[in-house]
């Protein structure tokens, strides 16, 4: 109970309308983010990761298929960092949070979700959970592209008390920058609300490949290489003066440990082949991007 009591509407009805685009042959990719996230953050026990954690979790998603979870996530494993999954969702106001947490008051919820709860407790270091509101105003070709992603870039920020002005200057530069390396370079921001200090932001990406990160830098870098050397200074003075944590997290899906609409795995044979229940259940949303920069 204690990923799904928390998860949010807002990607699982943004999934759905990706299955409903995919299946009358229009653009899939073409999903906003919604105005929260959630973001929960697994630390795995060192040897207790991989097919043991992919068990107790998929006895989650079983258990969200039975009892029809109307929510999406999904799962992400870190391949950069401390070993660590993350599990991500959205909303789109606290209401619907509320609504969610309704579920739980079903009679024999609690006692469904006890032993696995236990089971993937044994398996963990310690958890901890983000609650973050979209960012538009520092966001570049804002997408999630939840059917056919494979990879997520975050980037982690933390501003300076006092500095948000120099931040929104640099934001806007690296923005600038961005929209001149054209379309491999983009990235959802998400300022935290609850679960860390203030001023901490992330900044996801989501890749259909490995290719797509080697991409995204060259095409960045390219064009960061060809400003005067005055105006890479003055970003390089902005980033110190404006941060005082900047950095970058790369992950991987994890299909086994995410709870995704049945039409996933017909639209995508990725889905299906990991174990996706093939009924019509809900799902755990995850989402998350860096972008390179100097």
């Amino acid at each position: 109970m204690r990923k799904t009591s928390s998860l949010f509407l807002g990607l699982s009805l943004a999934a759905s309308c990706i299955a409903t685009a995919a299946a009358q042959d229009q653009n899939p990719s073409a999903v906003k983010p919604p105005k929260y996230i959630q973001i929960v953050v697994e630390y795995v026990k060192p040897g207790k990761g991989g097919l043991a954690h992919d068990k107790t979790e998929s006895a989650y998603v079983q258990a969200n298929q039975k009892l029809k979870f109307p929510i999406n996530y999904w799962a992400y494993n870190a391949i950069s960092g401390k070993s660590r999954a993350i599990y991500i969702s959205g909303f789109d106001s606290y209401g619907e949070l509320g609504k969610a947490f309704k579920f739980f008051d079903a009679p024999g919820v609690a006692a469904t979700f006890e032993p696995i709860n236990v089971a993937d407790g044994d398996l963990l270091q310690d958890t901890k959970t983000l609650l973050l509101s979209y960012d538009a105003d520092i966001s570049l070709r804002p997408e999630i592209d939840l059917l056919h992603h494979r990879f997520l870039e975050a980037d982690i920020l933390h501003v300076k008390s006092g500095h948000g002005k120099e931040f929104h200057e640099l934001a806007k530069a690296w923005a600038d920058l961005g929209q001149k390396a054209g379309p491999s370079v983009h990235w959802d921001c998400f300022h935290a609300e609850y679960g860390e200090d203030a001023g901490f932001y992330v900044c996801l990406t989501t890749d259909h490949s490995l290719d797509d990160v080697d991409a995204s830098a060259a095409d960045y870098n390219k064009v960061f290489d060809a400003l005067p050397d005055a105006d890479k200074e003055k970003l390089r003075d902005l980033r110190a003066s404006a941060l005082d944590e900047d950095r970058t997290e790369i992950y991987s899906v994890n299909p086994a440990q995410s709870y995704v609409p049945a039409d996933f795995g017909k639209l995508d044979p990725y889905w299906k082949a990991k174990g996706t229940p093939a009924a019509k259940p809900a799902a755990k949303p995850a989402a998350a991007d860096a972008k390179p920069k100097q």
